[in-house]
């Protein structure tokens, strides 16, 4: 037994060291979401990464039988006895291995008294224990803290590895947390292990399934608006983001008639709503959007502990005469994307990076909706309060780096309705934000009652929530809005302050009103050598900066032309033009 630092107000501190011994050693190749989200813990800050939870303790419970029931979770799952040794030359851990016995320590932070807010306090101590990273080869991938009156538990709070766990893992963990505590029987672990998974996944079947994945993927990123909310103010990869809660017993009614009036699943009248709303204030007509719990829509994994920590990547196109009509299609492409959320993440970068040069776009996960009302309890920010559920009820909560301009969790949809957004301020200001919570609620109450058109003026109406303004020098090209001022600013930094001028041009392949855009870069052809002066090179150089400015696409045509590039461009000398998405110049 050690002894720690002490928060303040915590009268004492010390670690203890659990052992646990059972199941068995196993060893082999780590799961597709396991690869991804230690892509993603090497990358990324672990205050960002790393996921956290708060259990309730039931009265009574002697610290001998919280202790003994966390080494019986370690025992049954097998997640919770894995690391992941560490590879020759540094890269990314490609193997798992389980332990079969082991040891884990738990911080008890003792009190005299808890605060009066005692989950809120608990809430800030397991959000704390995310700061620090995990070790993969080493640690155990649970940083347990209990919090306790005169050495009695009262919470536990903890951070975790999102390589071992996501938040329906933890949601399975909390659950049978409490049944080990009151003496309810568990029954046998029947969903399969990661490594189970893993063996799946490496099958024909299962490669058969993630090249179907990233086909889906692929036909998205060629073709759908590179970021959903590409106008004024938006900008940069990360944004620090406000929480804003919505309770609303209104929101749940609406659903439920809304529900019975379309025969359609809560759920998915709730996705369709979202989807509308979110794709109306971008002023897009798709709306493409991450679904992360897509994952456990088989009921083998609804209870999985482990990471399946994948997107879904839903495009759902909200050109529809009415919110019935659009909801008749809603659910085949929710269940489309659902379909596709397994994929080799090495490979699906591998796309991303081959398909943001060959388009010249890139991707932006702005829109993400987590709808885990259906999955265990998960974080302690997602526990019903007591009180009876209020009318509409607004609270802003702390403020997080996200790399999402619009992110949503669905918490409970019955009796209440209790979601948290995280909304862009620079795009959504307070009022703004509270407006679009607020304007789902009014949309499912008009849904509620019957068949509503689905025209930009009436959605604003019914809801309050008006499209994005965007100048008249924004265009539609390749289905992305785009300003061409800013690619010309963009194409200019990357160039070194050389001038270019970019106009959106017809397509002459189009049968439409198709555009495309052509850059015109002024050029002196004495001082020609030593400047990136080929399309390929002003495309590589674009594409450089391009991340965290969703108006900019990169050019379809470079045109280097003698002297300043000003219109009309067929008055100048070309020296030289082409795609630059190949090394040829022209």
């Amino acid at each position: 037994m050690t002894t720690a630092h002490a928060p303040d107000g915590v009268t004492g501190s010390r670690t203890l060291t659990v052992r646990y011994a059972g199941g068995g050693t196993r060893r082999g190749p780590v799961t597709m979401g396991q690869a991804n989200m230690i892509r993603c813990i090497l990358r990324d800050e672990p205050a960002s990464i790393n996921i956290h939870d708060v259990w309730p303790v039931p009265d009574g419970t002697g610290m001998d039988r919280a202790l003994d029931a966390l080494a019986a979770l370690a025992v049954r799952h097998e997640a919770l006895r894995t690391t992941f040794p560490r590879e020759a030359g540094g890269g990314a851990p490609t193997e798992q291995a389980v332990a079969a016995a082991g040891s884990f320590t738990v911080t008890v932070l003792d009190h005299d008294a808890l605060p009066e807010d005692t989950d809120a306090y608990a809430e800030a101590v397991a959000r704390a224990a995310r700061d620090t990273r995990f070790r993969l080869d080493l640690d155990f991938p649970l940083r347990l803290r209990i919090l306790a009156r005169a050495g009695r538990p009262v919470r536990v709070a903890l951070a975790a590895s999102h390589a071992v766990t996501d938040g329906s893992a933890l949601g399975v963990l909390r659950d049978e947390w409490l049944a080990l505590l009151t003496g309810e029987p568990l029954p046998p672990v029947t969903s399969p292990t990661p490594l189970d998974l893993a063996a799946e996944e490496r099958t024909p079947a299962g490669r058969r399934k993630s090249a179907a994945s990233l086909a889906h993927w692929e036909r998205i990123l060629r073709t759908g608006p590179q970021a959903m909310f590409a106008e004024d103010g938006a900008t940069g990869t990360e944004t620090d983001t406000p929480g804003l809660t919505l309770r609303s017993a209104r929101g749940a009614r609406a659903l439920a008639a809304a529900a019975r009036r379309t025969g359609a699943l809560p759920g998915t009248v709730l996705l369709t709503a979202w989807c509308v709303l979110t794709a109306h204030r971008a002023g897009q007509s798709v709306c493409v959007a991450a679904v992360p719990t897509s994952n456990r829509f088989l009921p083998k994994l609804a209870r999985a502990v482990g990471t399946l920590s994948q997107d879904a990547l839903l495009d759902l196109d909200v050109r529809a005469p009415s919110f019935d009509a659009l909801l008749a299609k809603a659910w085949g492409a929710a269940m489309n994307a659902y379909r596709h959320s397994r994929f080799d993440a090495l490979d699906l970068w591998a796309l991303i990076g081959r398909v943001t040069t060959e388009r010249g776009s890139q991707f932006a996960r702005d829109a993400v909706f987590n709808d885990i009302s259906a999955l265990p309890s998960t974080l302690a920010a997602a526990a019903a309060p007591d009180e009876a559920a209020p009318e509409l009820e607004l609270v802003w909560g702390e403020a997080q780096a996200l790399p999402t301009r619009l992110l949503t969790f669905v918490y409970e949809t019955e009796p209440e309705l209790r979601l948290a957004t995280w909304a862009d301020p620079a795009l959504f200001p307070r009022a703004a934000a509270e407006e679009l919570v607020t304007g789902l609620v009014l949309l499912l109450e008009a849904v509620a009652e019957g068949d509503l058109p689905l025209d930009p003026p009436g959605l604003t109406g019914v809801t309050g929530v008006r499209p994005a303004a965007r100048g008249p020098e924004w265009v539609r090209v390749d289905g992305c809005w785009v300003s061409p001022a800013a690619v010309a600013a963009a194409l200019s930094g990357a160039l070194g302050g050389r001038a270019v001028e970019v106009v959106a041009e017809p397509d002459p392949d189009s049968d439409g009103d198709g555009r495309l855009l052509t850059a015109y870069i002024g050029t002196d052809e004495r001082a020609w050598a030593g400047q990136e002066s080929t399309p390929h090179q002003a495309h590589t150089a674009l594409m450089a900066v391009l991340p965290g400015r969703p108006g900019v696409l990169a050019p379809h045509r470079y045109v280097f032309v003698e002297g300043p590039p000003r219109q009309p461009a067929a008055a100048q000398r070309i020296l030289r033009e082409g795609t630059g998405r190949g090394r040829d110049a022209t």
